[in-house]
């Protein structure tokens, strides 16, 4: 296991504990500034992370997702995806994506249920449990820890209303603070 785990982002006034990750593929207003060791958005391009600590990815998936055919990605956006996937089974962590991802099939990575030759597994989520203003079904891909040594989920019986379709592009690729939080977590207890 590589550091400490940090709990949480605590109440205003509170310290922020920071982990041991590097979390890639970020925006440039992400809620990991300050509690991840070191953030790669777009201007500090993730594709030059030299590695040595466990990751959180976040590449973009406007080539992947379920929209993806009236989307424009840059020339390039396609092959960061399979760098995220990269970076994740080589130094442990976590790789968000939407549930409707063809990352998936793309990069071989395992349904729900099942592994991966990296011992990665998929876990399906909804960022609602976080706080999102949209369900936003999310398959999270894992490597280097067990699905038992998970930090705890915290489940939200009721389902918001808000469609991600419906929202602006920074409301619809926000992550929030609560689940950028649990994503450190889960990464800094990973081991490549």
């Amino acid at each position: 296991m590589v550091g400490s785990v940090a709990r949480s982002i605590p109440p205003a006034g509170g310290r922020v504990t920071v982990s041991q990750v590097a979390a890639l593929y970020v925006r440039a207003d992400t809620p990991y500034r300050g509690i991840a060791a070191e953030c790669f958005d777009m201007q500090r391009d993730a594709r030059t992370y030299a590695g040595n600590l466990p990751v959180v990815a976040h590449p973009p998936c406007r080539a992947w997702g379920r929209l993806r055919h009236f989307a424009k990605p840059r020339h390039d956006e396609r092959g960061l995806g399979l760098h995220a996937v990269d970076m994740v089974r080589q130094w442990g962590g976590v790789l968000e994506h939407p549930a409707s991802s063809t990352l998936w099939a793309a990069a071989g990575l395992p349904a729900p249920g099942q592994r991966d030759p990296w011992g990665g597994f998929t876990l399906p989520v909804l960022q609602s449990w976080w706080g999102h203003q949209a369900p936003k079904a999310t398959w999270l891909y894992i490597v280097g820890r067990e699905p038992a040594s998970l930090p705890a989920i915290p489940y939200a019986l009721g389902i918001p209303a808000g469609r991600v379709e419906n929202m602006g592009k920074a409301a619809r690729e926000a992550t929030p603070p609560a689940l950028a939080a649990w994503l450190c977590q889960v990464a800094e207890g990973c081991a490549a």
